[in-house]
């Protein structure tokens, strides 16, 4: 039902390294630029959903919300442990380690350079 996420940066050149080598994790690349340098689309084909990573349409800083998380697919638990150890090594902050959080759900938590918090996490 997710059509795309779009996260807010205030540094889109470093968001962009970040993004480039994260979303290659998943088989994701730059899909689209959009007009002035103002953000970059990602994914694996414009057919999926995907991450919009851009500067705030109203010109204003990009900030965090309260509650607010994108959450990326896994194929499986070995995809998650990877993902979220990538993230950190790319500058990323640890919000929660892999791990069983359900007897179904498999996850783990970061925030990326801006401070958007994500999940990667499979369902099994």
């Amino acid at each position: 039902m997710l059509g795309y996420a779009t996260l807010g940066s205030n540094d889109l050149a470093r968001s962009c390294d970040f993004y480039d080598k994260l979303t290659a994790e998943f088989g994701g690349k730059r899909l689209l630029e959009l007009p002035e340098g103002k953000g970059v689309f990602y994914g694996r084909s414009m057919a999926e959903a995907g991450l919009l990573i851009r500067t705030p349409f109203n010109e204003e800083p990009a900030t965090v919300g309260n509650g607010v998380m994108a959450a990326l697919a896994a194929s499986d638990i070995e995809m998650v442990d990877r993902v979220h150890a990538r993230a950190l090594e790319l500058g990323a902050v640890d919000e929660g380690a892999p791990g069983q959080r359900t007897d179904f759900f498999y996850g783990a938590y970061f925030r990326d350079p801006d401070g958007n918090k994500l999940a990667v996490y499979v369902f099994i």
